[in-house]
């Protein structure tokens, strides 16, 4: 059995200690919130946990093997630190770390211990993400060719951090988890209109070691509408990925252009462009909580000693596009090099 401390109650720690909870190799033993009244509130909803009002009574509690770090992403280094030094494994919300060696500092302090981090990118665990995956995995595809995504909406804003770091971890992750080509540079421009030093509409660009590979997205605080679309497109199909629609979140489309060369008794090549439109296939999508599949997920590896792939690694990985896509938008849209 794995007992469990929360550090944070408020908007996210509510879900995730739940989940916990939920979880039967699992055991939530306490929860930390600097607030009294969440504290309140976490003891009446489960009267059998230690109520902490400071992370390092948590964290020094022996009880506890597994701390969840759910709290602003600048308090995430010196906690999860905190917890790996104390000997604990880490759950830690995304993002993982304000920068890049922050990342690495706690992946090689986990490794020392032999402790397990895993990076809260909830979304791997979606039905529609993971028949997604399996779909890329299988060559369903065929070869990708561009990853677009937009994530847009009206709010919220953040006081912390700008739309870069708000909204693309979401999409950072899955694309990550979707195409095994290396991200290598990435080029990005934005604006903040009502935010102070904080941008809230991005665009940005990834390259890979594949050079006829691209990724885009879009980064919205002010759209009038909510979109969540990704449209993941290989050479013998297309995927769209609709996260707001309620009943047909992931479309397989069988379409696509052919190319064929003619060259005539003048030796004249001509180029012909075919465009080739088929089907149109809704699978069926396992229909579970992501977030109870990840702590679960995360509850066996921790049983049977595996690295969970989404662990300091991914985290480390989303950071790094993060850290480059704030550098570009400094630099007007310049490309920067992730080994930079």
């Amino acid at each position: 059995m794995i007992n469990v401390g929360v550090i944070g109650f408020g908007y996210w720690g509510p879900n995730v200690a739940r989940n916990f909870n939920a979880s039967p190799e699992a055991r939530l033993t306490a929860i930390c919130d600097l607030r009294p009244q969440r504290r309140l509130v976490a003891t009446s909803t489960y009267p059998f946990i230690k109520a902490y009002s400071s992370p390092e009574e948590l964290i020094n509690d022996p009880e506890i093997d597994l701390v969840a770090v759910i709290t602003p992403v600048s308090s995430h280094y010196e906690l999860a630190r905190k917890a790996l030094l104390n000997g604990k494994h880490v759950f830690v919300e995304k993002p993982f770390t304000m920068n890049s060696q922050q990342a690495q500092d706690l992946i090689d302090l986990a490794a020392s211990k032999n402790l397990k981090i895993m990076v809260d990118h909830t979304f791997l665990f979606t039905g529609a993400v993971k028949k997604m995956k399996e779909l890329v995995d299988a060559g369903e595809l065929g070869d990708l060719l561009f990853y677009d995504s937009v994530r847009v909406n009206l709010g919220l804003f953040q006081h912390d951090v700008n739309v870069v770091w708000d909204l693309a971890p979401h999409d950072f992750s899955v694309m990550c988890h979707l195409i095994k080509d290396r991200p290598v540079a990435v080029s990005a421009q934005g604006v903040s209109h009502y935010n102070g030093d904080f941008e809230d509409v991005a665009y940005i660009t990834v390259y890979f070691e594949n050079p006829y590979l691209l990724a885009h997205f879009h980064l919205n605080w002010l759209s009038p509408v909510k979109i969540r679309r990704t449209i993941v497109s290989g050479k013998r199909k297309m995927l769209l990925w609709d996260d707001v629609s309620a009943d047909e979140k992931v479309k397989i489309y069988d379409r696509g252009v052919e190319l064929k060369i003619e060259t005539s008794e003048e030796h004249v090549h001509n180029l012909l462009i075919n465009y080739r439109i088929g089907d149109v296939y809704v699978p069926k999508l396992e229909a579970v909580e992501a977030l109870k599949k990840e702590v679960d997920y995360f509850i066996d590896c921790l049983n049977k000693n595996v690295e969970p792939f989404n662990n300091g690694q991914a985290g480390l990985m989303v950071v790094k596009l993060l850290e480059a896509a704030n550098k570009s938008i400094t630099q007007k849209g310049q490309l920067v090099k992730l080994n930079e």
